[in-house]
């Protein structure tokens, strides 16, 4: 299945009577802007209140635990179609992909320019909230897809052959915003802010201008990205997926594991 999919697509899934028992469409935004209006028969997972930022042995084994629990809890199965949106293709839809992805459920999409778009192309909405049907989401998770912090300890050490990604802020790359005990970046770390994957209108933008923007990026190489809380580098993540790159990972606890680590290495010098 593709990874990002377009409103015309998730109109079809909607008003295709077989496909519709098997869609699961997700709506990750806050609820207070769910009930101001959606897309017909979305539930409601606000992605952001979910992050999680511990990335030992422990940390990742409780991890999944409470993400099964989480997806069981709205409904996924392995027979769904899950499609997550936000308001534009934003971080919180791109870390619901990722996360489905992770626990190796491949029918999995991101709704290009969320809702946003959808609504602005004149697509039915609603107000009512749409209750969950709870499972047991039976799965299993797939490591090659997220690095842990002695992973990416290890790739500092190996920048000939891994690309470290830092997808936030040009500020907060350099360490005049500060989100964390300590400011700054992983050593080795290249900036390519989030933003510069999705258009105006915040859509994903076309593949040309996103190979353009990771031209730098070596095809071949181990790509680990991450940002302050591991949803920006989801976004990236879905984009360098989208342009073929296939041995990509993405840092879970990103800065707000490592910056608050007072025994590991930073940075703060500019690109």
């Amino acid at each position: 299945m593709q990874l990002v999919i377009a409103s015309k697509q998730l109109s079809e899934l909607l008003y295709d009577q077989g496909q519709k028992r098997n869609l699961l469409l997700i709506d990750s935004r806050p609820f207070s802007d769910y009930i101001k209006g959606h897309i017909p028969g979305a539930v409601n997972m606000d992605l952001m209140q979910f992050h999680w930022i511990d990335c030992s042995k422990q940390g990742i084994k409780q991890f999944n635990s409470h993400m099964r629990l989480l997806l069981s809890n709205i409904g996924v199965t392995k027979d769904k179609i899950a499609v997550f949106y936000d308001d534009i293709s934003g971080p919180s839809s791109a870390r619901g992909v990722w996360l489905l992805l992770y626990f190796s459920h491949k029918r999995v999409a991101l709704l290009d320019g969320g809702y946003q778009g959808w609504k602005n192309k004149g697509n039915r909405i609603e107000t009512k909230t749409n209750p969950f049907t709870h499972s047991n989401f039976d799965c299993r998770a797939n490591p090659q897809i997220l690095a842990d912090l002695k992973r990416v300890r290890s790739a500092i050490k190996n920048t000939k052959s891994v690309a470290l990604i830092d997808t936030r802020s040009k500020f907060e790359y350099e360490g005049s915003v500060v989100r964390a005990a300590s400011a700054g970046h992983i050593p080795s770390a290249i900036n390519i802010d989030w933003n510069n994957n999705v258009d105006d209108n915040g859509f994903f933008k076309d593949p040309e201008k996103l190979r353009r923007i990771y031209s730098g990026i070596n095809k071949d190489a181990e790509i680990l990205t991450y940002c302050q809380g591991g949803y920006r580098a989801a976004n990236t993540f879905i984009a360098l997926k989208v342009l073929g790159y296939q041995n990509v990972k993405m840092y879970l606890g990103s800065w707000g594991e490592w910056g608050n680590r007072m025994d590991l290495p930073i940075s703060m010098s500019s690109q």
